[in-house]
This record gives C-alpha cells, structure tokens and sequence, in this order.
C-alpha cells in the first residue's frame, strides 16, 4: 500500500507560486468513473491533490453516494484506483477561480479530455460543471444528468461541481445526483481487472 503523505495546509506565499502549475491525474485504464473537474484551484495545486479546498464537497459527496466506505482526505486520493475510480481535470492550470479560464483554453481542455477517455476508457465520464462543460464541449443546453452523447464508448455524465461556490446545491441534491451515477455504474460488472 502507498504512504499517503500528512495533510498540510499551505502559506500564502506557496499558494500565489501555484498559480499555472498542474496536478498529476489520478488515471489507470478501464475506470468505473472517472472524476472531471474543470480546473485546479491554487490551493489544490499548491498540495498538489485534487479538490484540496477545505469547504470543497467532492470528498464528502463520494462517503454520502456511497463510493467511498468513509470520507477519504485529498492526500489519500490514490486510492480511489483501488476503487475502479479517477479523478483529471478538463485544464490541468491552476487559477484562482475558474472563471480566468479562456474559452480557448476550456475547448482545448475537451479536445484533451476525449483523447484521454479513449485511450483510458473508463465506463463513465463525470464532469462536474455544468456551465464549463456547455462552454468546452459546445453543448449549451446541457443538463444534469446522464448525456447522451458518449465518448468511444464511454458515457458521460455532468453534475454540478462540489466546490463550496456552487450554493445553488445542497449536500443532500449532491448525494442524490452522485448516487444516481454509482448505482448505474455499478450495474455493469467492472472491465478493471483485479489486483493481485
């Protein structure tokens, strides 16, 4: 089992010198899902794990769903493989808000994320934004939910992101729309082979 490093919160200096730095992906093939977030944030980047914020929700949303047996810290996301789960970004460049983003920059993200899911070819695509996924993807009467679209085969989900901003929705919408995606995946038996 890999050491999980201790979680720490950054300083203020380390938190301005995150600014356009990436966060390495949490990715093996044939995923059950795998997470999409739109971009790290500068606290993320700065500890360099996926949705680090104190106040984002995505930890405690995956215990509340059901695909974690307990929330897991940032520092322990490596082990959502073990789970047959992933997490990436649509554009791997931190920034304060996501809202600095060009539109340019989110249409090449999606060009790079499809590339990804094929080569992957995880069962289900989570994008969690649904404004920057209309924006990236070109769609702009997406909704929450399952899409109809897929990518390869892989079908693609949108759900609003967890981050403590989006106020529009509550822990208990979060966990109902979370648990929608596990119970479909968890349907079909898993293409990841065991570990052994």
């Amino acid at each position: 089992m890999a050491r999980v490093a201790a979680p720490w919160r950054p300083t203020r200096e380390q938190l301005e010198a995150a600014y356009g730095k990436r966060v390495r992906d949490v990715i093996a093939p044939d995923l059950r899902v795998l997470f999409c977030g739109i971009n790290p944030g500068l606290y993320t980047a700065a500890i360099g794990h996926h949705f680090g914020r104190p106040g984002n929700r995505f930890w405690t949303v995956l215990h509340a769903s059901g695909f974690t047996d307990r929330v897991l810290s940032p520092f322990e996301e490596r082990a959502l493989l073990d789970l047959g789960l992933g997490v990436t970004n649509v554009v791997n460049k931190a920034t304060r808000v996501a809202e600095e983003l060009t539109l340019d920059e989110l249409r090449r993200g999606a060009r790079a994320l499809e590339r990804r899911v094929l080569l992957y070819r995880p069962r289900a695509l989570a994008v969690l934004g649904l404004g920057a996924y209309r924006i990236a993807f070109g769609r702009p009467n997406t909704r929450v939910g399952p899409q109809q679209e897929t990518i390869g085969s892989t079908t693609v989900w949108v759900l609003p992101n967890p981050s403590g901003r989006t106020a529009s929705y509550q822990m208990d919408a979060f966990t109902h729309l979370f648990g929608e995606l596990r119970r479909a995946t968890a349907s079909a038996p898993s293409r990841r082979p065991s570990r052994r």
